[in-house]
């Protein structure tokens, strides 16, 4: 009876002991916690690449002091991309005139083979005259969307005309203005939760 009483008060002792250093752990978090650095730049997530536009060479560096706006797709996506692109759209127009010059969309194609970057700027320019289309060799896609933790691939379509699709991830990435990645939106995000997110970094 007497080693039971003490197995529980010693199982008791730990159970406090653990709770107060959870506390504690909660309490000093904020302390020593980066606020000024989003969790997916300190994950590695993100960072400038370098990728073809209309212009040509165009950098993500080149945006800085702007709020990034990217999705990545391709031009002959049926659905996705449509609905993603009239999304982001519908954002920048929530915006004032003077947000929207802090504001910066991005449109990066996976499909290189098909999308030039003439074609990206037209396609861009169909859902907001502020997109820039981009894209590069594959292996330039292939490092950014790494990087970025997004995904592609090509699937072939014998019986269809178009020859293959590609099947890819679908999220609105929100790039604050030192160039980091701030998080991502999933596909569902409305266009004023979108424009919310927007101006929470501007």
């Amino acid at each position: 009876m007497a080693n039971s009483l003490i197995t529980r008060r010693n199982v008791l002792l730990f159970t406090l002991t653990l709770l107060g250093g959870v506390a504690t752990a909660y309490l000093v978090s904020p302390l020593i916690a980066e606020p000024e650095q989003p969790l997916m730049h300190k994950l590695g997530m993100g960072g400038d690449f370098t990728l073809q536009s209309v212009s040509g060479p165009t950098s993500l560096s080149e945006f800085k002091g702007k709020v990034s706006v990217l999705y990545i797709g391709y031009t002959h996506c049926p659905d996705v991309c449509p609905t993603s692109l009239a999304v982001m759209s519908q954002a920048l127009e929530e915006l004032s005139p003077e947000e929207l010059e802090q504001v910066q969309p991005l449109f990066v194609s996976v499909d290189p083979e098909r999308d030039t970057p003439e074609r990206l700027a037209e396609y861009g320019n169909f859902f907001h005259p502020k997109i820039i289309g981009m894209t590069g060799k594959k292996a330039e896609v292939d490092r950014m969307v790494d990087r970025y933790g997004a995904f592609y691939q090509k699937v072939e379509m014998k019986d269809s005309a178009m020859g293959y699709s590609v099947d890819h991830s679908s999220r609105i990435y929100l790039i604050n203005k030192k160039g980091q990645l701030s998080q991502t939106l999933t596909h569902a995000t409305m266009p004023e939760e979108v424009a919310a997110e927007i101006r929470a970094l501007l």
